[in-house]
């Protein structure tokens, strides 16, 4: 390698080590809504009951390390009728899935705005080592949290 190239080359690597790291997305305001009186099926809207809070927690969670006050609002709301739909006729528990719409936008940057239909499967999801699927059904707590810890982290998956 010439003198030259090379000291192209440690002038390029230099320049990329003092260049600041990729810029991450950070949040204002989480909000999470459902209308839980639009699910025609009580069991599900007892199973589903806390999902706006413990979801709107699973996504502040992930994203506590970039909280801004000039930053972005994730607005999520989840569709009543396929939560129904998933948990009536799921032939098995992997064929469920949760769906939403997730909003994100910002009062100080208009490059900051998007709004996309979510969609996760119970068979996407990894389940805490030990877990019986056996016996697993849809009205478990540890299908519940899976759920709930899938479609938060694909929403932060998608902020940057």
């Amino acid at each position: 390698m010439s003198r030259f190239t090379f000291a192209a080359f440690l002038s390029a690597l230099a320049l990329g080590a003092a260049s600041p790291a990729l810029a991450v997305t950070e949040v204002k305001e989480v909000e999470v809504s459902i209308d839980l009186n639009a699910i025609n099926n009580p069991q599900a809207a007892t199973v589903w009951g806390n999902i706006a809070s413990d979801l709107q927690m699973a996504i502040i969670g992930r994203v506590t390390d970039r909280v801004d006050e000039d930053g972005v609002k994730i607005s999520v709301d989840i569709n009543e009728v396929e939560l129904a739909n998933s948990f009536q006729s799921a032939m098995g528990i992997a064929d469920s899935k949760l769906v939403g719409r997730v909003n994100i936008s910002s009062e100080t940057d208009n490059t900051k705005f998007s709004t996309y239909d979510l969609e996760v499967g119970f068979d996407q999801a990894y389940l805490p080592v030990g877990t019986d699927i056996t016996v697993l059904t849809i009205e478990s707590p540890v299908y519940y949290a899976t759920m709930i810890e899938l479609f938060a982290e694909r929403v932060v998956e998608k902020l940057d």
